[in-house]
């Protein structure tokens, strides 16, 4: 069986969950029954044919063709001509298609293909989510979707329960979760507790992360110290004399190290899918306040794993209660558990292969 996944959003977690995917299936056993190929674009920050051979397992089929993120009439049927011409080669039996993006593109050249397969879509935090458009697009975005559910039907794997949720009212659904590789990243854990408390992000700079909210919270906060892990084109937004960015860290080992020096891990998300991050402080057992969004709320069990938040004057109680220790401590020992029980990446993608076998 052929499966071919296309992904033009392939950067932060999506980069994540797709080296994860091909580290799966591209696993000897799973070969002799899956052929695994991944078409993706190099037009995200960070992506490279080069660092992707580097990371990617190399029993999976690689292949960059040029997609672009927003709107080119131009640009999107000449994505669409390559899709097509490379999907008529491979000829596959399932594709699996990723993001907003590639799941228009994707059904396209699926069209024009002009045999039946059987198509799964991911949305990864659907676009009409965002809040950093306008409620015109937000509806623009919305009917993209239930109309291209509609006229190329398919299967949504949702990544999350709220997306999940959401998904079903679109069209025919499933869920499998967001996971992480637990015992990869358990080999960074090492006990660890500052003399001042230290709360930290990782990601990009943008709007998706919110670092207006980030800096205004630190300012709020001057005994504590905060770290971003990562940069990105809003730094300049970032002004708070106890933050600290570290800048790009590509080594995601060295992600990891940084990431287990902090207390808190602080997620102050406008709109998210599922967030892999999240789960990777969480899986280091760090206690996480996040924003009561879609996403964070399917990690976050709010008083157990650490707190959710709609408006900064509730983090006065949180942070007091997260002063202790011994409640740093527990939060996240429940918040490794959690990671356990529902976002452990091989489970996880077991469920999709057998999504794929049926």
């Amino acid at each position: 069986m052929k499966v071919v996944h296309i992904v033009e959003a392939l950067e932060g977690g999506v980069y994540t969950y797709f080296r994860d995917l091909s580290n799966f299936f591209g696993d000897e056993e799973i070969n002799k029954t899956l052929e695994t190929t991944i078409i993706y674009s190099e037009n995200r920050n960070g992506v490279s044919t080069q660092k992707v051979n580097a990371e990617f397992s190399n029993t999976v089929n690689l292949i960059s063709i040029d997609m672009v993120r927003k709107i080119s009439p131009v640009k999107d049927l000449k994505s669409i001509f390559k899709l097509t011409s490379e999907l008529r080669k491979m000829n596959p039996d399932i594709i699996h298609l990723h993001s907003s993006k590639a799941g228009v593109l994707g059904r396209i050249a699926y069209f024009f293909l002009f045999t039946k397969k059987r198509i799964f879509y991911t949305p990864h935090g659907y676009a009409f989510l965002r809040t950093d458009i306008s409620k015109t697009s937000k509806k623009l975005y919305h009917t993209i979707e239930k109309t291209f559910q509609c006229v190329f039907g398919g299967t949504i794997i949702a990544c999350g329960d709220t997306e999940f949720e959401i998904a079903k009212k679109i069209g025919l659904s499933k869920l499998v979760r967001n996971g992480v590789d637990i015992q990869d990243i358990l080999q960074q854990f090492l006990p660890h507790q500052n003399s001042k408390i230290t709360i930290g992000i990782v990601g990009r700079i943008t709007a998706a992360r919110n670092p207006e909210l980030f800096n205004e919270i630190a300012l709020r906060f001057p005994d504590f110290d905060f770290l971003w892990i990562g940069d990105g084109e809003l730094n300049h937004l970032i002004t708070a004399p106890n933050i600290t960015i570290t800048g790009w860290i590509l080594d995601k080992k060295k992600v990891f190290k940084r990431l287990n020096t902090i207390d808190i891990y602080l997620q102050t998300s406008l709109w998210e899918g599922l967030p892999i991050a999240v789960l990777e402080a969480m899986v280091l057992q760090k206690p996480v306040i996040a924003t009561n969004i879609i996403g964070n709320k399917d990690v976050v069990l709010h008083n157990k794993t650490g707190f959710l938040f709609d408006q900064i004057d509730e983090l006065d109680s949180y942070f007091e209660v997260l002063k202790d220790p011994k409640t740093r401590s527990l939060f996240g020992e429940n918040a490794l558990q959690r990671c356990q029980e529902l976002f452990d990446t091989n489970q996880n993608f077991k469920q999709l292969l057998d999504i794929y076998l049926e």
